[in-house]
């Protein structure tokens, strides 16, 4: 058994995370912006080193899985204030911390690190040629991942870089700023017209599945290697099919959607490769796109009804 400190354990794919670690036997604390009823949960902004330290004062953590962030791109360009404040200050501070105590880090970066590359994302990509971030967000990531980098050369400290892609599921919230998935979800519930944008293919990841390769991580973990982590790379759908699987499942038909020619900003298609995950991580990807949905649908109409 670990002990374990989830850093933005209260948000989507922490909150799953979290309950994963947990059945394994775990001994887990998380630490967020939001206030809970956990005895095991501290409030703390990541970006205060102040506060986050506070978090480490009375627990010897084992593993620190980073999950802490201001997510998404159209969210980074209208608050990017707090989106550099959260996800680059914050992991320095954290950082520092492990620094200092030697706790091994899990750091969550993520799939948008790829830009607009079109062909199959391997993990060693970014350091074969160059590749131009779209997006503040994207960028940050990218940022948090050099300053892992650069501080386990300098302080010989142990992380893992992780790279999700287009994960989805229960606990994930509506917002403008979520991803594609939730706002198709949440509108075609409400009936709220949404735009479809076309020439995009991606892959999406049920979070169910991320978490149980996400966890596997402290049962092998190798210091500086770096993870995709998403479903299966055969899994890939057009937006406008996903949006008629979701419309189908809610019944109701298209007349909600407006149609529009590929969306700017945006890569064309997201295909990463899995190889590493599989091979180290026990990477599985049990539950479909199909499954998935009814899954969240069902979570998504009870939270919302």
């Amino acid at each position: 058994m670990s002990k374990i400190l989830v850093t933005g354990g209260r948000g989507f794919i922490g909150t799953n995370l979290v309950e994963e670690l947990r059945q394994r036997g775990n001994e887990v604390y998380t630490c967020d912006l939001m206030h809970a009823e956990d005895e095991n949960h501290s409030r703390a902004d990541v970006g205060s080193f102040e506060q986050l330290s506070k978090v480490f004062k009375s627990q010897n953590f084992d593993y620190v899985y980073h999950l802490a962030a201001e997510y998404g791109r159209w969210n980074g360009e209208a608050h990017y204030e707090n989106l550099w404040r959260t996800n680059v200050i914050g992991t320095k501070n954290l950082l520092r911390l492990q620094e200092e105590i030697g706790f091994k880090q899990i750091f969550f970066s993520s799939c948008e690190v790829y830009g607009d590359y079109e062909g199959l994302m391997t993990e060693d990509l970014l350091e074969k040629i160059s590749i131009r971030q779209l997006n503040d967000y994207a960028l940050s990531k990218w940022v948090g991942e050099q300053q892992v980098l650069n501080s386990a050369d300098m302080f010989d400290t142990k992380s893992v870089r992780v790279r999700p892609l287009n994960c989805y599921g229960p606990h994930e919230h509506y917002s403008t700023y979520r991803g594609v998935i939730p706002i198709m979800v949440y509108r075609a519930l409400k009936k709220i017209p949404y735009t479809v944008y076309g020439g995009h293919l991606r892959v999406f990841d049920y979070v169910g599945d991320t978490v149980c390769t996400l966890a596997n991580i402290v049962d092998n973990f190798i210091p500086g290697e770096v993870y995709n982590i998403g479903s299966d790379e055969n899994w890939g759908v057009d937006i406008s099919t996903l949006s008629n699987m979701i419309l189908a499942k809610v019944g109701i038909d298209d007349t909600i959607v407006r149609y529009e020619s590929q969306e700017k900003f945006t890569t064309k298609v997201k295909v990463v490769d899995l190889t590493k995950s599989r091979r180290d991580l026990n990477h599985q990807a049990k539950i479909d796109l199909s499954k998935g949905l009814d899954l969240y649908i069902d979570w998504m109409a009870k939270n919302y009804s």
